[in-house]
This record gives structure tokens, sequence and C-alpha cells, in this order.
């Protein structure tokens, strides 16, 4: 089956990045929320994971992996740029440079760590969306939405975190923002299960596309998409 008339697509891409780009600025700060200390990311980023689940559950695992590249095309682009800027001389008459430099220069090793990390939790996540939707003959989406979780953000955070702080934070830190970013991130994916239900059924009525993936194509890396 071939899809071709997806009108909310380029929406749903849009928001996907701009969560990508905001949620790799905000990382740069560590917060402590009660018991929990997290990057400031992991207040947005959960959502690029619900995002995942519903481009590959509506469009299928080929689209949502494009979709995956398009995003990391955007943070290389936002990263390159921060540079660029950060080592060009700076006007007389402002004096933000080392404001600049701490934050949206320190996002280098923010971004590859995010996307290292995004592309083997995603990757992981929407395989498992992808195989279980077909075992599952599209019944059960929460077993999906929130099974592909445990495996992807598993893996996205043991990975994002280690990158992003190893050798910067004591390792017991390190540890305790392991466990409480996995536990927030999981968290959100449960509690937003209803609205992703919503949303995927809204999708599928109004870009006429309930995708299930019968090839064996998972690579992160071929990126046709015109077969399903």
């Amino acid at each position: 089956m071939e899809q071709t008339n997806h009108k909310t697509l380029p929406v749903i891409t849009g928001l996907f990045v701009a969560v990508l780009l905001i949620s790799n600025v905000a990382s740069t700060k560590l917060v402590q929320f009660g018991s929990f200390t997290f990057d400031g990311g992991t207040l947005l980023f959960p959502i690029s994971y619900i995002f995942g689940d519903v481009l590959t559950e509506v469009y299928g695992f080929r689209l949502a992996r494009r979709t995956i590249w398009i995003g990391i095309v955007a943070q290389v682009l936002a990263v390159l740029l921060f540079a660029l800027v950060g080592s060009l001389p700076a006007a007389s008459e402002w004096n933000q440079q080392p404001a600049y430099s701490s934050i949206l220069l320190t996002t280098t090793r923010i971004v590859i760590a995010s996307i290292t990390a995004f592309l083997f939790g995603s990757w992981s996540n929407d395989v498992v969306m992808s195989v279980m939707k077909r075992l599952q003959q599209k019944k059960h989406l929460w077993q999906r939405t929130i099974g592909s979780t445990l495996i992807g953000e598993g893996l996205d955070t043991a990975l994002f975190c280690t990158i992003a702080f190893y050798g910067t934070i004591s390792n017991e830190l390190l540890w305790t923002i392991v466990a409480s970013n996995y536990i927030f991130k999981v968290g959100v994916e449960v509690v937003a299960t209803p609205i992703t239900y919503i949303v995927c059924n809204y999708l599928k009525r109004a870009d006429h596309s309930d995708v299930v993936d019968y090839h064996h194509d998972y690579s992160p890396f071929a990126l046709r998409i015109n077969e399903h």
C-alpha cells in the first residue's frame, strides 16, 4: 500500500523538530524537582517519543525513520550555527558573549549526546511499535506505546546522560539523573496514553492511513518510504 496524501504530516514533523531543538537548549541546565534531578530538556523531550509512536502507528516505520533523520539534520544545523555565531567577533556594545558561550556552545556536547541517544532510542522504540502492531493485528495500542517506551527511553536515557554529563558531574549524581529521567519519561508516556489514542485515531481518519509494516527492513539508515 502506498500512502501519498498525508496532509497532516508536515505539522507533525514541524512540531517534532521543534521539540528536539528546544529540548537540546533546555538540557544545558540541571533542575531539581522534589526528589528528582534531571536536565531541563526532560520536561519536553518525552513528547518526541510520543510523536515517534504516532508516526509509526499511523504512517509506518519507514516514514517515522525519515522523520527521525529530519530531526537529526535540524539538530546538526543548529549546533553548527551556534558554533559559527559564537566564533564571530561580538559587536562592541554587546557584552553577552560569556552567557552565549556558557549556554549555546555547551549545546555542542548536548547535541552529540542527543543525536546518538535519539537515533538508537527512537529507532528501537519505532521497531518495537512496528513489530508489535503487526503481531497484535492493530489491537492494544497502549501496550505498544508503553512497551516501546520502556525499551526506547531506557536506551536513550542511558546513552544521553552518559555522553552529555560523564566526567562533568559525580557518578552518583549521574546515575541519579539517569534514574530520574527514565522514570519521568516513562511516566509521561503512561499519562499521555489517552491523548495518544485521540491523536492516532484523528490522524488515521484525516490522512486515511493506518499502516502495518509487513517488511523486515528495520535498518535505521534506509530512507525509502514508498513501500509498506
